[in-house]
C-alpha cells in the first residue's frame, strides 16, 4: 500500500542561511523511517518539502514518481500531513471537524466516528476544540490526517504534549498503521520512540545528515561500557570500584551504577557475593547515539 521516497541533493537556504544542507535518503514502501535532531537541525524544514509544503532551493523529491511540490491531486490523496502546529475551523466540534476533513474528499461522516474511536477521542466527539487540551488537539491532528486513508503519512512530533498513557496507546496505533502497509515518516524528540517505531533513523544537525541506519546498528556501532544498575544496599561503593572491569562507579538516589566492558565477570563476581539486589543491565541506547553525534549544549 505505501509509496517509495526519494530525496536527492535536498537544499533549503533562507538568506545566508543554509537549513538544509545537501540531503539524500530513501525511504522504501512501507518502512517507517524517523528525522531524528536538535532544534534547529534542519528535520521539520526537509520533512516540510518533502510533503510538498515548501520549494527547495536546490535538489529533487520524488513520491512514487510525483513531485510533491507541483501538488497533483492523485498525489494529494495519497499522502496525509499533520504538522507541529495544526489549525482547526472555529467553533467547530471534534467529530464536526473530522467530519469537514472526511468532506473534503467525499467520505461520508462515519469516517470521522470510527477515527474517533482510534485516536481515544469518543467522549470528546461533541465539544468544540478549543476546549480540547493539547494532547487531544495533537490525536485529533492526527486523526484529521488520516481521514481519507492515505498510503503515506507524515508526523511532526506526533506525541507533543501527549502524557506517558497517551503516548503509549499512539505508538500502538501508529505501528498498526505501518503494520497495514503504510510508508511513515516522523520527526521526533523522544529517541525512545524513534526506537520503538523506526525501521531506521536519519539523525539530522546543522542542515546535514550525521547518520542514517536501523536503530539498533546505529546502537551496536556506539562504543560505550556496560552499565550495571544495583541498590546501594547491595554493595558499597568501595567494594564496586574493587570489582574486576569496574571502568566507573556512581551513586545516585536509588542506584549503585557501575560502567564496565567486561559485563561477564563482573556479573560473576557479584552473583558470588549474592549481590544482585536490584540488578539492571543496560547498554547503549540511541539516545547515547543522538548525544555523541549532536553534543549536549543547550539549543535555542
Amino acid at each position: 500500500m505505501g509509496a517509495s521516497i526519494t530525496v536527492e541533493g535536498l537544499v533549503m537556504t533562507y538568506g545566508s542561511l543554509r537549513a538544509v544542507d545537501d540531503i539524500s535518503f530513501t525511504v522504501a514502501p512501507g518502512e517507517f523511517f524517523g528525522l531524528l535532531g536538535p532544534n534547529g537541525a534542519g528535520k521539520t524544514t526537509t520533512l516540510e518539502t518533502v510533503e510538498g509544503l515548501r520549494k527547495a532551493t536546490a535538489g529533487r523529491v520524488d513520491i512514487d514518481g510525483f513531485d510533491p511540490w507541483k501538488r497533483q491531486p492523485e498525489l494529494q490523496r495519497r499522502i496525509g500531513v499533520q504538522l507541529q502546529a495544526s489549525s482547526f475551523f472555529e467553533r467547530l466540534t471534534a467529530r464536526e471537524q473530522l467530519s469537514t476533513f472526511a468532506a473534503l474528499y467525499g467520505i461520508g461522516p462515519e469516517r470521522a466516528d470510527a477515527l474517533l474511536e482510534q485516536v481515544g477521542l469518543v467522549e470528546k466527539a461533541g465539544d468544540p476544540v478549543e476546549k480540547l487540551s493539547g494532547g487531544q488537539k495533537q490525536r485529533l491532528s492526527i486523526a484529521c490526517a488520516l481521514v481519507h486513508d492515505p498510503e503515506v503519512l507524515f508526523l511532526d512530533e506526533p506525541t507533543a504534549a501527549l502524557d506517558p498513557q497517551s503516548r503509549r496507546n499512539l505508538w500502538d496505533f501508529l505501528q498498526g498503521l505501518n503494520d497495514s502497509g503504510r510508508t511513515v515518516i516522523l520527526t521526533t524528540h523522544y529517541m525512545e520512540e524513534a526506537e520503538t517505531l523506526c525501521d531506521r533513523v536519519a539523525i539530522i544537525d546543522h542542515g546535514r545528515i550525521l547518520e542514517l541506519d536501523t536503530p539498533d546498528a546505529l546502537i551496536r556501532g556506539l562504543d560505550v561500557p556496560t552499565r550495571i544498575s544495583l541498590e546501594p544496599e547491595a554493595i558499597g561503593l568501595d567494594e564496586a570500584r574493587a570489582l574486576p572491569g569496574a571502568l566507573d562507579v556512581q551513586q545516585t538516589a536509588g542506584s549503585v551504577v557501575i560502567e564496565t566492558r567486561e559485563p561477564g565477570p563482573l556479573l560473576a563476581e557479584l552473583a558470588s557475593r549474592d549481590a544482585l539486589a536490584g540488578l539492571a543491565v543496560s547498554k547503549g541506547t540511541l539516545e547515547d547515539v543522538f548525544l555523541s553525534r549532536t553534543g549536549r549544549e543547550y539549543r535555542a
